[in-house]
């Protein structure tokens, strides 16, 4: 049964001429923070502790609370692994198509936090007892996977789907040189008919057939051949970084109030290859008619490959505020809130295809141009909470809530604002909710010199659909509990009795569900508009371990 939430559908773009949809703009708006070694082990469970410059970007008043300056630089490895395979359909014991569940794993060193801070001694007793100003750079998120499946299919075909969807345009004016420049049809459909994976029928210029499909004798309808071996393939990389210009003010060493400048910056690249192979090529008799000599030329269907590059890169800036206060002694309570990121975005993508047969003179190959496009992205209000405690100096607990509405995001045009993103932004509407997030740490020090860190984090999918009574529900409440990101993680740190300090964590990230539809149903009963037969559905199954190391100087 297709899935209605977690949704993701292989080159959207390529339909839309442009890659804005809904889930663009929440891979874009999320924060999955990383920050310094100390608070990635304590699960950045850190709106109520500052101190440490991982935390400032979580509550600009944690630069405040240390009594001193420091300066960190932490490397670090990602490891991403993905498991990935066909889901059952009702009645089924096995995957009908991609039933070959595969494990891949990735690594990538990066440097996730880097930053110094000034801290100014006013010298009074009472009022603003000191200052500090500074500069940090930390991950906010990691574009880092890569899925892998295959398996055979029997029932539908990615050719099949382009066929049935280049139906009503003109197999003239797909062929023609100029058809991205002037056709109205989609990119995709333009590069299936001239890498040869689709072709119009016998006096029918405007209805297809896939390189995959054949025409029954009797009732002259058109199915897929026999079966095809069927491989998908996505490699994402890249990150998000806020770097953040830090004021903040200690009074009375019971207030502390921060502020940040912010400039979020990103860049995307996912790219994705979709191959069909025929089990047995005399399934998929293929026969061309030459005009020249009038006699039909006989072949059989090989293979075909698609693939699909994007890549995005966006800059705007934001502000944060935040506030600690330490009402008794041990106890200290948290809040920050960030404005809207006005997002600039620059997106290209392109596309190429070739087509294979058994007698190589009919083999074809062709790729789009180069797609570009620029436009603007407001990303949501951020608000987070929370509460620590302080054990002397033998250690602490703390408690993060993070909330964040992504129904609020929404598309805006570059220059004169003309309606271009309504369905895109109502779609945001209809689509996304709040998301939750708690987060939890936990610091003992057996030693002056020697600290033991855990943290925990859950967060909640904004995805959310309707029920059959109508009522709406949220990803993060179904009731297999698969839409939730879970983080653990852990780490240990020392500090010298001069200036140095260093600390390690490792976290594991295991993320919510995806379901993957690398072509869109096309099999359909068209008196009752119904899905007959439907295409594959791939479930990826992403986890990502993070093993960091933060080297500082106090002074």
């Amino acid at each position: 049964m297709k899935k209605t939430a977690l949704v993701l559908v292989l080159a959207v773009a390529a339909y839309a001429g442009k890659a804005q949809t809904y889930i663009d703009a929440l891979t874009f708006s999320e924060s999955n923070y990383e920050g310094t070694a100390r608070t990635l082990a304590m699960g950045n469970a850190f709106t109520a502790l500052g101190g440490d410059l991982g935390a400032v970007s979580i509550n600009p008043a944690g630069s405040a609370v240390a009594g001193y300056s420091q300066i960190t630089f932490s490397p670090g490895l990602s490891i991403s692994a993905n498991t990935a395979g066909g889901t059952l359909l009702p009645g089924e014991t096995a995957p009908s198509s991609f039933g070959n569940r595969l494990t891949n794993r990735a690594s990538r060193f990066s440097v996730p936090n880097f930053g110094v801070v000034l801290n100014f001694d006013t010298h009074r007793t009472r009022g603003i007892k000191n200052i500090s100003i500074g500069f940090v750079s930390n991950a906010t998120d990691c574009y880092f996977d890569n899925p892998m499946t295959s398996g055979e299919n029997a029932e539908t075909s990615f050719m099949g789907a382009e066929a049935y969807f280049a139906n009503g345009y003109d197999f003239g004016d797909l062929l023609s040189n100029d058809a991205y420049n002037y056709s109205s049809a989609p990119w995709r459909t333009i590069l299936a008919a001239q890498s040869g994976m689709i072709s119009n029928l016998t006096d029918a210029p405007t209805e297809y057939i896939g390189a995959s499909e054949v025409i029954n004798e009797g009732d002259n309808s058109i199915s897929l051949g026999g079966p095809l071996y069927q491989s998908y393939q996505r490699q994402n990389y890249g990150a998000k970084y806020d770097y953040v210009i830090n004021f903040g003010m200690n009074i009375s060493d019971f207030v502390y109030v921060g502020a940040n400048l912010g400039i979020t910056s990103f860049n995307y690249n996912s790219s994705v290859r979709f191959m069909e192979s025929a089990v047995d090529p005399e399934d998929f008799l293929i026969e061309f008619h030459d005009n020249e000599t009038g006699e039909n030329i006989r072949t059989y269907f090989n293979d075909m490959m698609y693939d699909y590059r994007y890549s995005a890169n966006g800059a705007g800036i934001y502000g944060k505020f935040g506030v600690i206060v330490t009402p008794l002694a041990g106890l200290r309570i948290g809040a920050a809130i960030q404005t809207p990121t006005s997002l600039t975005v620059n997106e290209t993508w392109k596309e190429s295809g070739s087509t294979t047969y058994s007698d190589s003179g009919f083999d074809m190959s062709s790729e789009t141009p180069l797609g570009e496009y620029s436009y603007r992205l407001i990303s949501p209000f951020r608000a987070n909470f929370g509460l620590a405690y302080t054990f002397g100096t033998y250690g602490l607990v703390s408690m993060d809530y993070e909330l964040c509405d992504y129904s609020t995001m929404m598309f805006k045009e570059i220059g004169m604002q003309s309606g271009e993103f309504d369905a895109e932004n109502y779609m945001i509407k209809d689509f996304l909710g709040t998301s939750h997030m708690l987060r939890a740490g936990v610091e003992i020090k057996p030693l002056p010199a020697l600290a033991i860190r855990a943290g925990y984090g859950l967060t909640t999918a904004p995805d959310k659909t309707t029920d059959a009574d109508g009522n709406i529900v949220y990803a993060g409440q179904l009731a297999d509990g698969h839409a939730l990101t879970h983080k653990v993680s852990f780490g240990a740190g020392y500090s010298s009795n001069g200036s140095f300090f260093a600390d390690i964590a490792c976290s594991m990230t295991k993320y919510h569900d995806e379901f993957i539809y690398p072509y869109d149903d096309y099999i359909i009963d068209a008196s009752e508009n119904t899905v007959t037969t439907f295409s594959p559905e791939i479930l990826n199954r992403r986890s990502l371990w993070n093993v960091l190391l933060t080297i500082g100087f106090r002074f």
